[in-house]
């Protein structure tokens, strides 16, 4: 029997699932009707009142379109489609009263509220509210909560939608938040003043429709019309989630997210928004030579001449870092294997097979987690390698999916079943794995990076082959898959690539030591180790400040948009490998990003495909034993992971109080 029902709303006649509400019933017909609490990500709470409708043959009275389901409405009386009407002096009149009393107490912060010019209620009180007011009473005034460094509370102004509280319990799985009293006593507040432990809390300043909840490091610095807004990418872990980075002048003053179902959906990470004040400090802005131990500042015909003069006619190895765009990594790999060197990008020693796309990115899509049955992750915790994507296996996990885990045992956010934390319990799974087709095996770098990483990998192979399940292999990089695609490999990883290496070309790896005796070139966008090491540092773009190719941990090439310009004399990367190239007398084949992405598109088809996840050809490895050892999860510390991160005075304030959060309690004596 067909779920279908047909329903006219506002003289629209259109047939929708019976399951949906008035409210995506109108949303479907185009028809927008206002809402403070109602979220199509979040369950339904029905307390704001504002999305009232009339229901044409029901009861004398308006009813919340967000908690009506169309199923629910009466035919008329010859059995045509119920009517709603969404327009009617009724709905006007309610709609008004709504408003009015949502106006009682809020003050009137409007030219000194971050929320200023992009709120919800602003723009409903110029469509629905008066230009008077009949309260004579004393308005009522709430205290502010201390959230933590990232959210400024200003509780007066809430309206109680509640979106924040139901975002925290369903999304980030925290239980901090909640709301106390009833009536006018009635408050948003935190469970005994609880600071939020989520790195995805940033998401609430977005929900809330009022100014009560606002960016703490962007308060008061600008105003959405003076902001320039550019659509782009996050490279802050390897989910590739869709942002705008808002900047002002030359400087970025946020960064907000983007819808995109098949990844983000629409949540970021703490780290991806609240990370821009990186861009700003420990940059580097000139070129550097070091002279008789000591850097100083050179010219750029100065610096690329000593670097063209450090690799003539000596061994090169190229490094690619974590933070660098398919074209300067293409760009570094045909510079370094023209002069006869080696290019390696998994500079953590991740055991990643090359040239088998299904060993390195697997075969299954991030939405596929909505509709898995099972997940089982191995080596990895996804809260803090990418907790937009753990969020969603959270979701998964509501929807009564069964999560397994091997490896070691972490706060997800949800209930799993813990397997153990060896390579034993690995094998021993593979040994009795039978069919379980909606099944997806999400495999993290901390499996990989080891030794055994290959051994591993092939026993996580043969029990997706068993199980009939889907493989999506976790990337804690954001450079790494394209870098992959683009075959920036050396046979036998880091090690051989710099065996014997007299020249290091650094392309912004930051995570590896190098031992002394090299030349080392740097080519990057802060003073972080890569920096400390080098011997000639080349200034180049960080993220936001060239457009960039990446491709996320699923196989999805994006694009990220140049929002402002890189600071001083820095350029972008690609452009100065070009330079570099002339320089040594072998010259790279292109003049233009639009010539390299030709070429690049030319050898590697699939990046030309933006935004879609290209079928992978299942090459299973040949099952090897791994070592006798336990898991060990790749990421530390998620605020410190990255340059950029780690010239954030934010992220280092996020990063100490985790740290105290963790640290054992001392009794007093």
């Amino acid at each position: 029997m067909s779920n279908l029902k047909k329903i006219s709303i506002d003289g629209i006649e259109i047939e929708v699932d019976g399951a949906m509400t008035i409210i995506q019933a109108a949303e479907a017909a185009g028809i927008e009707i206002p809402r403070f609490c109602y979220h199509e990500r979040l369950s339904i709470a029905g307390n704001c009142r504002m999305c009232l409708v009339e229901v044409v043959g029901g009861p004398p009275k308006p009813a919340a379109s967000c908690a009506m389901q169309v199923r629910d409405l009466r035919p008329g009386p010859n059995g045509e489609a119920p009517v709603v009407k969404t327009t009617s002096p009724m709905v006007k009149k309610a709609r008004e009263g709504v408003m009015e009393f949502l106006l009682i107490n809020h003050p009137l912060d409007c030219p000194i509220c971050d929320q200023g010019g992009e709120c919800d209620l602003q723009d409903q009180a110029m469509a629905y509210g008066v230009d008077f007011s009949r309260y004579r009473e004393p308005k009522r005034a709430s205290e502010d909560l201390n959230l933590g460094p990232l959210v400024e509370t200003k509780m007066t102004r809430c309206i109680s939608c509640t979106r924040c509280v139901r975002f925290t319990t369903e999304v980030a799985g925290i239980h901090q938040m909640g709301q106390t009293g009833r009536g006018e006593d009635a408050e948003i507040t935190s469970y005994l003043n609880m600071t939020l432990d989520s790195n995805l809390q940033g998401n609430i300043i977005d929900l809330c429709p009022v100014g009560a909840l606002t960016s703490k490091p962007y308060a008061f610095t600008a105003r959405p019309w003076e902001l320039t807004k550019t659509e782009s990418i996050d490279v802050m872990d390897a989910l590739g989630a869709n942002i705008r980075v808002d900047t002002k002048g030359r400087e970025v003053m946020r960064i907000l997210p983007r819808n995109h179902d098949g990844v983000n959906e629409e949540w970021i990470s703490d780290k991806t928004r609240f990370v821009w004040d990186g861009l700003r400090r420990q940059r580097l802005d000139t070129p550097y030579v070091r002279e008789n131990g000591k850097l100083r500042k050179a010219s750029w015909g100065e610096a690329l001449a000593k670097a063209a003069a450090a690799m003539k006619g000596r061994k090169v190895a190229g490094l690619v870092g974590d933070l660098v765009p398919v074209e300067a990594a293409y760009s570094l790999k045909a510079l370094v294997e023209g002069l006869g060197g080696h290019v390696e990008c998994r500079t953590d020693g991740a055991r990643l097979p090359a040239g088998n796309r299904s060993g390195y990115v697997g075969t299954a899509k991030i939405e596929d987690i909505d509709t898995a049955k099972t997940i089982l992750i191995v080596g990895s915790n996804p809260r803090v390698e990418a907790p937009v994507l753990n969020a969603r296996i959270r979701k998964a996990w509501a929807a009564g999916a069964d999560v397994g885990l091997i490896g070691e045992p972490v706060d997800l956010t949800f209930d799993y079943k813990h397997l153990g934390n060896d390579r034993a319990a690995l094998v021993d799974l593979v040994g009795r794995v039978t069919e379980k087709p909606d099944t997806l095996v999400i495999v993290g770098q901390g499996a990989l990076n080891e030794a055994d990483g290959e051994a591993v990998l092939s026993q996580v192979m043969a029990y997706v082959q068993g199980a009939g399940a889907k493989l999506l292999v976790l990337h804690t990089a954001a450079s790494r898959v394209g870098a992959m695609d683009v075959g920036a490999v050396t046979e036998g990883g880091l090690a051989a690539a710099t065996e014997g290496a007299e020249v290091i070309y650094n392309l912004g790896a930051d995570e590896v030591e190098i031992a002394a005796g090299p030349f080392v070139i740097y080519q990057g966008s802060h003073g972080d180790r890569g920096a400390m090491r080098a011997d000639v540092i080349l200034p180049g773009a960080a993220y936001t400040e060239e457009n960039g190719l990446f491709v996320n941990t699923e196989g999805r090439p994006q694009l990220a948009l140049r929002a402002g310009f890189a600071p001083g004399e820095a350029k972008e990367n690609w452009a100065i490998l070009r330079a570099l190239s002339a320089e040594l007398g072998a010259t790279l084949p292109w003049d233009s990003l639009a010539a390299l992405r030709a070429r690049l598109v030319a050898e590697v088809p699939h990046l030309g495909r933006i935004d879609e996840v290209a079928e992978n050809a299942w090459v299973p490895l040949a099952p090897k034993a791994p070592a006798k050892a336990t898991f060990r999860n790749a990421i530390r510390d998620f605020y410190l992971t990255n340059p950029v991160a780690r010239a954030s005075t934010v992220m280092a304030e996020l990063s100490a109080m985790a740290k105290a959060r963790t640290a054992p309690k001392l009794a007093a004596e």
